[in-house]
């Protein structure tokens, strides 16, 4: 139950795609990720994926321009973009890249210290994916 605290309980992102199938496999097998739910009926088809915990960040162009600046060398992302944390930036990228993803800027370690790569899905969404890196490890 919502709490003035806690208006909002799920954010849900929908993604309308090209090819649909294409888009299941990257996902899906891209991610290494079953679908919660699949709908298939008269009006098409869809699936719902679970992804962990949800925010929802708004940034103004300067913010925008900062983070493309950082993770892609220019402005370069649409309105939208995804920002998936993974325990294995490495493994993540190498998946997502074996499913049809485009890279559009080799790994960086940002400012805050969080190491960052930008992708594409099939259909041009740009996907950031981010490994937070435990301070607590000495470094190699």
């Amino acid at each position: 139950m919502p709490t003035p605290s806690q208006p909002i309980l799920e954010l849900r992102v929908a993604l309308t795609v090209h090819d649909y199938e294409r888009s299941v496999k990257f996902y899906c097998d891209g991610l290494g990720i079953e679908p919660a739910a699949i709908w298939n009926n008269s009006g098409g088809q869809a699936l719902m994926l679970e992804m962990g915990k949800a925010t929802f960040e708004v940034f103004d162009e300067a913010q925008a321009e900062t983070i493309d600046q950082l993770e892609a060398g220019k402005r370069i992302s649409g309105q939208i973009r995804f920002a998936l944390q993974v325990p294995d930036l490495k493994m993540a990228m190498e998946r997502l890249l074996a499913h049809g993803g485009t890279l559009i800027h080799p790994p960086v370690t940002t400012p805050w210290g969080d190491y960052n790569v930008r992708l594409q899905d099939p259909d041009g969404m740009q996907i950031t994916l981010f490994q937070v890196v435990d301070k607590a490890e000495p470094e190699k």
